[in-house]
């Protein structure tokens, strides 16, 4: 098992991507994974059904003030934190997000939930992560961030920042003398509440826009949301020391 002893912070782990990427962190050996959300009662119940080296604390990845308090909080009652995968983030609903009908405030929401959240977490990890052990953060991003995306023009927006940042923090560590690599995770449309939102934006029926969609997917299908977390397992481990700086795409051969 690659993550032997490790410990993870996995935001937005209650549903989805998250919980899969916890679950698989777990499957790996971590000796703890810490899920965060919003909603306690679920996040409690998600904690114990992926059982007792799983761990859940409220938190609310767009308050600065938390970010601190919950790293703090891991090491102080683990000894240490090792992983931390920024997984938290939104579609941004069913409002319009083309160029002409995006509101401020509505792009504002957007940016706050899928960019503001990792540059928070991102800056905690900094300060207290690679330096007695190697660490490693990732950062979910998507592949609206690498082609255009006019439906959604703010999600994908967010995204590309997210793999920005991503390159910059990774850089940072290694000048700094940080063992702390950073990377981001691609993924296209996975089979989940998150994925079924941003179909919604290429049509309203849903098997519709499921089959409109699969038409550019060469492997034919929707991923799921174990091929991410597969992908956030290696980066999370050592067999990914030598990476850092760089997006790993799970498309399906979505743009290839």
């Amino acid at each position: 098992m690659r993550l032997t002893d490790r410990v993870a912070v996995v935001t937005g782990g209650t549903s989805g991507i998250g919980r899969a990427v916890a679950q698989r962190l777990l499957d790996e050996g971590a000796a703890a994974v810490v899920i965060t959300g919003r909603d306690a009662r679920r996040g409690a119940e998600v904690a114990d059904q992926l059982g007792k080296h799983a761990h859940f604390r409220a938190q609310d990845v767009v308050r600065e003030e938390q970010w601190p308090a919950l790293l703090d909080e891991v090491i102080g009652r683990f000894g240490r934190l090792d992983v931390l995968v920024n997984n938290a983030g939104s579609s941004g609903g069913d409002e319009p997000q083309d160029p002409a009908g995006t509101t401020l405030p509505h792009w504002r929401t957007i940016m706050a939930d899928n960019l503001d959240s990792v540059f928070l977490g991102c800056r905690a990890a900094v300060a207290v992560m690679g330096r007695a052990t190697p660490g490693s953060i990732v950062n979910m991003s998507s592949t609206a961030a690498l082609m255009s995306t006019p439906r959604f023009v703010a999600y994908g927006a967010a995204k590309a920042a997210v793999t920005h940042l991503t390159r910059s923090v990774a850089v940072h560590c290694a000048r700094a003398g940080l063992t702390l690599r950073c990377n981001s995770v691609h993924p296209a449309m996975i089979d989940t509440e998150l994925g079924a939102s941003l179909l919604q934006q290429f049509d309203a029926d849903p098997q519709r826009a499921r089959d409109g969609y699969l038409t550019r997917v060469p492997l034919g299908e929707l991923g799921r949301p174990e091929d991410v977390a597969g992908a956030v397992a290696y980066l999370a481990s050592d067999d990914s020391r030598y990476v850092t700086g760089t997006q790993l795409v799970v498309s399906g051969g979505l743009g290839a």
